[in-house]
């Protein structure tokens, strides 16, 4: 049953870039989305957790917990509804290269042989998705590239500051991360709908809001199925079973229209699940951490 959890929680993680697109092609941007689909959890997480508000306030740390996962959320929902979903994903995954370097930073963790060698595995296959066909240097090419990237180091952040602050309750650190993901979602929505960047939310008819209802509870489910599989198993475990939102969010793509893959971005993907992999490994010999709300 953890096992599945975590399953379910890649499968709606893998296939969400599908619903965004379709709120998106009817007036709703992926940040308003974005925003919906939050804040029914944070709902529940007022509720429920009333004391929470406190101990976040009294905790400037806990903060940059909520920039931090609001930011991975927001961009990464924004990137897989706008851009090519595969390339996206593997960007996303680019966060074993940045969690290395910020453990070093914030946490003082040395740095291991294990950790150098998906450090260069984790370059090699971003090198390798990023490169132009004609040759030059390995850049973003879009937006959508710039937000896989984004979403990835803010997640690795997010990660690194909940191992940092695994002394807050974890009723304050859920609070922290769904409340992110309304506030960040929402700010950058309301400056980009003012600036006439995005539309103002709408939707064509009210028989949308049932389906924009159903994908809230979906995601507010899927969460609970990650914190019920990751709080049963190791946390390499958990690490290696999360990796599967990848080929779900590939192979979907693939097949609906929303991305491609060619020989050098297959080679790079399989460096940076590597890297992934090896990170997985690694966690293997450390004590548990507290899990994030993102995949």
């Amino acid at each position: 049953m953890p096992v599945l959890g975590l399953m379910f929680n890649a499968l709606v993680w893998g296939l969400s870039w599908w619903p965004f697109r379709q709120f998106e092609q009817v007036g709703l941007h992926p940040l308003w989305t974005t925003v919906i689909m939050y804040a029914l959890s944070l709902g529940v997480i007022l509720l429920t957790q009333r004391q929470a508000w406190r101990e976040l306030l009294a905790h400037p740390a806990l903060w940059l917990v909520m920039l931090a996962a609001g930011t991975t959320n927001t961009a990464f929902n924004w990137g897989v509804a706008t851009g090519d979903v595969v390339r996206v994903v593997l960007l996303f995954y680019l966060m074993p290269l940045w969690a290395v370097l910020l453990a070093r930073l914030i946490l003082g963790e040395r740095l291991t042989v294990l950790a150098g060698v998906r450090v260069a595995l984790a370059l090699v296959g971003a090198a390798a998705v990023l490169a132009p066909a004609g040759g030059g240097w390995p850049l973003p090419a879009s937006l959508a590239d710039w937000l896989g990237l984004l979403g990835g180091l803010t997640f690795a952040f997010n990660n690194v500051m909940l191992r940092r602050e695994a002394a807050r309750s974890a009723g304050a650190r859920a609070l922290a991360m769904f409340s992110g993901g309304v506030l960040v979602a929402g700010a950058a929505a309301i400056a980009m709908a003012g600036a006439q960047l995005v539309a103002w939310p709408q939707l064509p008819s009210a028989a949308w809001l049932a389906p924009l209802a159903g994908m809230a509870l979906l995601f507010f489910f899927s969460n609970l199925s990650l914190q019920y599989g990751a709080a049963r198993l190791p946390a390499n475990i958990t690490a290696v079973v999360m990796l599967t939102e990848v080929p779900v969010a590939a192979i979907s793509a693939l097949w609906l229209g929303g991305g491609q893959l060619d020989a050098q971005t297959a080679v790079g993907g399989a460096a940076i699940l590597g890297a992934a992999l090896l990170a997985a490994m690694e966690r293997s010999t450390m004590p548990a951490q507290p899990k994030e709300a993102h995949p």
